[in-house]
This record gives C-alpha cells, structure tokens and sequence, in this order.
C-alpha cells in the first residue's frame, strides 16, 4: 500500500459469480459489468453484506430510502425483479436473491 494501510480486497464483496467493488460502485457477474440504477445498487448491496439473511420488504425500504415504509411491497419488488433480470441467469428461478413467501426476500450464499 502506498503509505497507509493495505486494505486488500475489503472493498470487493464477492457471492458466487457476483462481484461488487464498493469503493467503485460497480457490479460485475461472470466478469461482465453489470449497470444498476443507485437504488438496485444499494439494494443489491443490503443482501451482499448480509449474505442469507432475510428482510422483508418494510424493512429492505427502510434501510434504501429512509423513510417508514408504508405500502412498500410493490416498490420493493418491482426492483428485485429488475436486479434479478441483471445479476440471474433465469430471473424466473433465481440463483441468488430468494422470496420467502409472506417474510421476505434474502440472499442465497454461493
């Protein structure tokens, strides 16, 4: 490191074939970038740091927008989807970003 502490790869969060730099902001699946609006980020971010824990969708808009969630669960899904169509090989049978019906959604660990 040049004249500080080497942090390594601390910044890289890595699940399976999905990558993300967080001092970049950049996401990449199978070495391919992959561009997420700064919403899908953070969510995408959210379930890489916690891999396998659940969150229900109040809890995912809560933390994201910072603000009670209140009728959230359309929101909320309509950004997984759009994660899922970026990040999964089949959207419709996800690899990575789980529902647990009627709890929520969580991050299956690769």
């Amino acid at each position: 490191a040049r004249g500080g502490i080497d942090k390594g790869d601390a910044d890289i969060l890595v699940n399976g074939a999905i990558e993300m730099d967080r001092d970049k902001k950049q996401v990449t699946v199978e070495g391919e970038s992959v561009k997420l609006t700064p919403t899908e980020y953070n969510i995408l971010k959210l379930f890489m740091e916690n891999p396998g824990k659940v969150f229900s969708s109040g809890e995912i808009y809560e933390k994201i927008w910072g603000e009670d969630a209140y009728a959230t669960d359309n929101i909320v899904s309509v950004h997984i989807r759009r994660i899922r169509e970026k990040i999964e090989i089949n959207p419709k049978n996800p690899d990575y970003i789980k529902v647990m019906w009627g709890v929520g959604y969580h991050m299956d660990k690769k």
